[in-house]
């Protein structure tokens, strides 16, 4: 007799995760180069297109607020961000600066030089195409990702 219910395909979550351990190794490769990180020049770039509140900011890149705080610590240690008073006095806007957008500068032709290699590897039109569906999957995961508890209270 045969099981109605399908066997699953395989963990997701486990070869989602093996991808971007894969691909953080390619772009930190790259960006040693500059003396950053992957996630550092994530940072980077997301608080050059606006200064924002620590908890908004982590909300966007998709981390908890505590890892946020971790990864801004050597950004803020070398000049590159600093924590701005807020509209109360627990709020910090985080803000580039001089130096930071400077290193942005310098490092972006870095990141583009990481990504171009991965669309000559793969293809434009399937990184296209890989941005689309994981684009649409995260949309398709908001609704279940908000009804969790926080691992960590904010």
């Amino acid at each position: 007799m045969t099981d109605p219910i399908e066997k699953p395909l395989g963990c997701t979550c486990f070869k989602l995760r093996k991808l971007t351990r894969a691909m953080s190794r390619v772009y930190d490769h790259h960006m040693a180069a500059v003396g950053l990180k992957t996630t550092q020049y994530s940072v980077l770039a997301n608080v050059a297109r606006q200064a924002l509140p620590v908890a908004e900011l982590a909300e966007r890149l998709g981390m908890e607020r505590t890892t946020l705080t971790r990864n801004l610590k050597p950004l803020m240690e070398a000049g590159w961000v600093v924590p701005r008073p807020g509209a109360d006095s627990r709020q910090r806007i985080v803000t580039i600066t001089g130096a930071g957008q400077q290193k942005l500068a310098e490092s972006y032709p870095v990141w583009c030089g990481a990504q171009r290699a991965f669309e000559q590897l793969v293809g434009r039109e399937a990184v296209r195409a890989l941005h689309t569906q994981l684009e649409s999957t995260l949309a398709q995961l908001t609704p279940l990702i908000e009804d969790l508890p926080h691992a960590h209270p904010e």
